[in-house]
């Protein structure tokens, strides 16, 4: 029995003066146990990655399926919509784009799922933005049309009516110009920013004072109308020497004219114009000063 513990005693002296004196970097290369106990570690390891992995499946499991509330996102902007859904685990998606004068551009006007339904986690909700810009309109002629058609048309464009001018002309309730509301005219073929505001000038028949009837030679037609229009008078009849185009339209000017210049008149009188390209008409008319035949 004594021989026994002495040899334990031994092999355990022995053991740790090979321990002592071993290099600890080659002992989990060079021993058995060092071989084991790296093997322990190592299954350690992938049980406690393994019992992560089932932990996050698990809840991953067990939240499939649950709902939560859709909040309401309508009247925030982009970034705002996104935080607000990703705090619910939702995702946003813009679908389409619209435009109105009543909502803040650039923000969210309609959704679906609607607030306060139920969605699952991960569920995309779709959108509806206001658009951020506001979109160009051409303008289309509109002078010379009834009250009645010119507001038509500006509400299909999407425009409006700011205000309605009342001005002496002999054709009641039709459209004279159109102006900003700054008073600059508005041509035909010009862009305004859709859901703007503009103002009618509108005839509101003959007046009763008299007024002189401005010189137009020269002038261009949108000029002339211009002109006219200050003076409380109307554009009549308009005759072109030749047909004009779209592409040489702007180049005709006036002429001729009937009432001549410095005829006095009541309000709201048409003058009627001829137009030329031909400067040298202009020219000739002006030096003779005599009335032609008019129309």
């Amino acid at each position: 029995m004594r021989k026994k513990s002495s040899t334990f005693a031994q092999s355990l002296c022995d053991f740790l003066v090979r321990l002592t004196t071993m290099d600890f970097k080659n002992f989990w290369k060079e021993t058995k146990t060092g071989f084991v106990l790296t093997n322990v570690l190592i299954a350690i390891g992938v049980i406690i990655i393994g019992v992560v992995v089932l932990q996050m499946c698990l809840k991953r499991y067990t939240e499939h399926g649950v709902e939560v509330e859709v909040p309401d996102i309508t009247g925030l902007y982009m970034e705002e919509a996104k935080i607000t859904l990703a705090a619910d685990d939702l995702r946003l998606e813009v679908v389409d784009s619209t435009y109105s004068t009543k909502k803040p551009l650039g923000t969210i006007v309609e959704q679906n799922p609607v607030a306060g339904s139920k969605a699952k986690h991960g569920r995309v909700v779709y959108a509806v933005q206001n658009a951020r810009f506001r979109r160009p309109v051409v303008m289309p002629e509109m002078r010379d049309v009834s009250l009645r058609q010119a507001k038509a048309t500006l509400n299909s464009l999407g425009l409006t009516a700011a205000d309605i001018l009342y001005e002496p002309s002999t054709y009641r309730d039709i459209v004279l110009d159109i102006q900003t509301v700054n008073g600059d005219a508005i041509l035909a073929g010009q862009t305004v920013a859709e859901g703007s505001a503009v103002v009618l000038v509108v005839g509101k028949g003959q007046g009763t004072a008299e007024v002189t009837v401005p010189s137009l030679s020269g002038k261009s037609l949108n000029e002339a109308r211009s002109w006219l229009l200050s003076s409380m008078l109307t554009l009549g009849i308009v005759e072109y020497d030749e047909p004009p185009t779209e592409d040489n339209q702007d180049l005709y000017i006036v002429y001729s004219q009937m009432p001549q210049s410095g005829t006095v008149v009541v309000e709201g009188t048409s003058v009627n114009v001829k137009m030329s390209k031909d400067i040298e008409k202009t020219i000739t008319t002006d030096n003779e000063g005599d009335e032609e035949e008019f129309f």
